[in-house]
């Protein structure tokens, strides 16, 4: 099985290079369940490698000018005071255990996994859905208000979960912000390399973090996203958004079943 995760390490950088997002969709769930790392701490590994291939990511989309920075200051900044409010503050107020439901024990993992999942279902059904062309408009005070709000729900959902937001950057840019799917995944990448080693480095000391084993899966997960970058020039912006969609909505649905029926 860890042979497995080190393998899935690749497929994260890809999705990263490809789709500018569902990186941490599969970090969690590589760690937890091929890795066997706990929940919480997978969330904070998960931090690290999802921004470290941001950055990458990122660097190379600034390069191709596909990286919009009026929307990074506006809805980054807020991003990074809900990563802190929540990573600080009520992260640690969630207790162990929660509830128990039958023979179901709702444990703080299984409710964070629970939560994820509904999320990233969510997200997916929105990305296939839409088949809006509107413009995209310009940064007006209207525009600017809705950045913010976004980037404060989305950066408590990156410090409560420990995913980057990938999956729900990329539909708020697109759908919301109205952004061409290609600068969406520039700019989401950007957003996410700040926001996760903000979450990450500001937390570093809550946990023994086993170094060996994750600077091993960030530097493959690395590799991948020269291979997502380079996919991603060959493909219509349309059709990775339908695609990432359906991608979403089936690491949703596992993830799901896992936590509700095999726990």
């Amino acid at each position: 099985m860890e042979i497995a995760g080190y393998l899935a390490a690749v497929l994260i950088g890809v999705s990263l290079g490809l789709i500018g997002g569902g990186g941490s969709i599969l970090t969690v769930p590589v760690f937890v369940y091929l890795l066997h790392v706990q929940p919480e701490l997978a969330a904070t590994y998960s931090l690290f490698v999802v921004g470290s291939c941001s950055l990458v990511g990122g660097a190379r989309a600034y390069f191709k000018k596909l990286i919009d920075f009026k929307v990074v200051l506006y809805f980054g900044l807020p991003s990074l005071l809900s990563v802190f409010l929540v990573r600080w503050f009520l992260f640690p107020l969630i207790p162990p255990h929660l509830f128990t439901i039958g023979s179901l024990d709702i444990s703080r993992g299984v409710f964070l996994m629970v939560l994820f999942a509904l999320l990233m279902l969510a997200a997916a059904v929105s990305m296939i859905r839409s088949d809006s062309k509107t413009p995209m408009p310009a940064i007006g005070k209207k525009r600017m208000g809705g950045l913010i709000i976004q980037g404060l729900l989305i950066g408590a959902i990156t410090g409560l979960l420990g995913a980057g937001g990938g999956f729900l950057i990329i539909p708020a840019l697109v759908l919301i912000s109205r952004l061409p799917m290609k600068i969406a995944v520039g700019t989401s990448l950007t957003i996410m390399a700040i926001s996760s080693y903000f979450g990450f480095f500001t937390t570093l000391s809550h946990y023994n973090i086993h170094w060996g084993q994750l600077l091993s899966f960030t530097a493959i997960a690395v590799l991948g996203i020269f291979v997502g970058t380079a996919l991603s020039n060959k493909i219509p912006g349309q059709s990775l958004k339908k695609g990432f969609g359906w991608f979403v909505l089936a690491i949703g649905l596992f993830i799901l079943i896992q936590e509700l029926c095999f726990a």
